[in-house]
């Protein structure tokens, strides 16, 4: 008799890994690859943070910590709100957590039942829509483009017609690198708070900014805020991110935390101690995305490429590649194999209108951008 698979886990792939497989393969056969399929800093963790964590395990037992963390990361979490937004976070709020994905995990299963159903903009971050359905809550795309900035509006809220229980909102979001303005935010918080809408406020890209300051939700009443220390702090594979919880939801979280993780990585916590001390190393990493996207906005264009989302913050350039194909996995496939480039079709983050779009990541070497574009505009002649 066959065994039951569970339906759960029959969720879509993250499209993105095929991509780097791909990109592998094609190096294993002696070809090179450009990578802009990748959504991570190419940095290292700063060296005081390396530093801190050699201490740390000359020094420390590295044994469980509490689920929420440590006491002493909680404290400078909320420093760190104090000083970057004037925003005043109580420490006791602040869990620290397995990545951000651990936090998106907690928060969704402590916020929402079986069956709820949570906003979501498309083009977005397919995680989210995963993890919800994974856990029985429904995902509601809601379509957005240039006309509200790739970004969720109230008047895009009010017409969906449909009672929503959950709201996340992304700014910098992934893919686009489209931001929600302080006013904007504050009158979505405000929609969500007559309408009893659980905000989950996805901040991961805040310090990856161009034009403005990110805004925070942190201090908004009811509003779960998920941060990380992957994107601005250059420790992607530290695996460790922050929430900002509201009252209502940290017993849950904790007792959340205590059975699915038992802890976050130690040796991580004692290691992100020391990052909040290295701002001036992680300015310059931003100093790099912004040359790096300059010129793509400037050369990319020139390729045909001409139709792009604001790219406000984050490290990414969302076209659209309609001009060429309807099918952007395929058209990323061929990019690849023709020309060296991986980048990320958009049926990642969008599963109806993705098809004539994909993502460039620019988080990589300025060198390499520079060749991204004269290839481009060799091969799209």
């Amino acid at each position: 008799m066959a065994l039951k698979v569970a339906r759960r886990g029959q969720v879509p792939p993250f499209i993105v890994m095929d991509v780097m497989r791909a990109a592998a393969e094609r190096v294993a056969a002696g070809h090179d690859v450009l990578h802009l399929e990748v959504g991570q800093p190419s940095t290292g963790a700063p060296a005081p943070v390396i530093a801190a964590a050699k201490r740390a395990m000359d020094s420390e037992a590295l044994g469980y910590t509490l689920a929420f963390g440590l006491d002493a990361l909680r404290e400078r979490i909320a420093g760190h709100y104090r000083a970057a937004y004037g925003v005043a976070v109580d420490a006791r709020n602040v869990m620290v957590t397995t990545g951000s994905s651990g936090a998106f995990l907690l928060s969704f299963l402590a916020a929402f039942e079986p069956g709820d159903k949570v906003g979501l903009a498309s083009p977005g971050y397919p995680a989210y829509r995963n993890i919800l359905a994974a856990l029985g809550v429904e995902p509601v795309l809601i379509p957005v483009g240039p006309a509200s900035r790739f970004q969720p509006t109230c008047a895009v809220l009010q017409s969906l017609g449909r009672r929503l229980d959950g709201l996340i909102l992304a700014s910098p979001s992934n893919p686009t690198g489209s931001m929600v303005s302080a006013a904007e935010l504050t009158a979505l918080s405000a929609w969500c708070g007559e309408q009893g809408v659980r905000l989950v406020s996805d901040e991961i890209y805040h310090g990856l900014t161009y034009e403005a300051p990110a805004a925070t939700a942190a201090g908004t009443a009811g509003a779960v805020v998920i941060n990380s220390f992957s994107k601005y702090f250059s420790m992607t594979g530290w695996r460790l991110g922050w929430m900002v919880v509201p009252d209502d939801l940290l017993r849950s979280v904790e007792c959340l935390g205590q059975n699915l993780f038992i802890s976050p990585p130690t040796l991580s916590q004692h290691a992100a101690l020391a990052v909040f001390d290295c701002l001036d190393e992680l300015d310059g990493n931003l100093a790099r995305y912004a040359r790096n996207r300059a010129i793509l906005l400037q050369e990319l264009p020139a390729a045909g490429f001409d139709r792009l989302a604001p790219a406000d913050g984050a490290f990414y350039l969302y076209a659209d590649v309609a001009r060429w194909t309807d099918d952007s996995l395929g058209f990323c496939r061929r990019m690849l194999n023709e020309t060296g480039i991986a980048c990320t079709p958009g049926v990642d983050f969008d599963p109806i209108e993705g098809r004539h779009f994909l993502r460039f990541s620019f988080a990589g070497a300025t060198e390499d951008m520079v060749e991204v574009a004269r290839r481009l505009k060799s091969w799209s002649k």
